[in-house]
């Protein structure tokens, strides 16, 4: 009889699927990765959009800024003794006070 070694068995069908399978997940990540790659570069390679603030803000006396936030067409300090001032965008001028409390 002859003895058949490894390299003359055929390949088993199974491990032949599981050869190409893990392959095709091989291409799949590098593919992947390489899109990855792609979108950082070109999302960071953007330039940041410019927010506009306005030059001045006259707040009443007495008052200190603790934080600002911004619309379309109004912009509102939140002052340290919990008041929301809102202003008109176009022109400066006080809208609304609120106070928090």
């Amino acid at each position: 009889m002859r003895e058949t070694s490894q390299e003359e068995m055929p390949e088993p069908a199974n491990l032949r699927f599981l050869r190409r399978l893990i392959t095709i997940l091989l291409i799949t990540m590098i593919v992947g990765f390489v899109a990855l790659i792609f979108l950082f570069v070109m999302r960071f390679s953007q330039e940041p959009a410019t927010i506009a603030l306005p030059n001045e803000i006259t707040l009443p006396d007495g008052t200190n800024a603790a934080a600002f936030t911004q619309g379309d067409d109004w912009y509102a300090i939140v002052t340290d003794d919990d008041q929301i001032l809102i202003y008109n965008r176009a022109d400066g001028a006080l809208r609304h006070t609120l106070n928090v409390k």
